[in-house]
């Protein structure tokens, strides 16, 4: 049994209780992603499974046979940042970086699904064909990922920007 962790093969370990963020962190040294209440309450341990945002601390790495893990260390290619990660630098869009990797990892995944056309909390308009990204927008998709320095601020600034370029 094995899944793919940012492009590469791993085996799954055998014991079947290891959660997807103890695999990434502890068995394979992939220490961007951050455990943070181990509760799925605060967003730390996001990361994108074929290309959707999951909180690896609840969900065992046996869940994932078969899929494609991208962790915060997998966005950037060639040694080239992703494109937010760089909109994170430039908006200051963290303050101790405890929290950065998922919230990254958190808004790629959520661009994904305003893409997709899926609705929040607040979208205003369900039947229409597209969302507009507003900042209320943003912030109830983001909202699951706590900052404890209050870099929110930046990090609205930093998603609004790399979005922009997309659309």
């Amino acid at each position: 049994m094995s899944i793919n962790v940012n492009g590469s093969s791993i085996d799954l370990p055998s014991d079947t209780r290891v959660s997807l963020l103890d695999l990434l962190r502890d068995h394979l040294d992939m220490v961007g992603t951050k455990k943070g209440c181990n509760q799925g309450a605060c967003g730390a341990c996001t990361v994108l499974v074929d290309g959707e945002r999951i909180l690896s601390c609840l969900a065992l790495a046996v869940q994932y046979e078969g899929r494609s893990v991208t962790t915060i260390e997998g966005l950037s290619t060639e040694g080239m940042l992703h494109p937010i990660q760089r909109a994170f630098i430039e908006h200051d869009g963290f303050q101790c970086g405890y929290c950065t990797p998922g919230q990254i990892c958190s808004a790629v995944g959520m661009l994904g699904e305003v893409k997709r056309g899926l609705p929040s909390n607040v979208t205003g308009d369900l039947a229409g064909g597209s969302i507009t990204l507003t900042r209320d927008e943003l912030c109830e998709r983001m909202s699951g990922n706590l900052c404890r320095c209050g870099a929110y601020n930046g990090i609205v600034d930093a998603i609004t920007e790399f979005a922009e370029t997309i659309k």
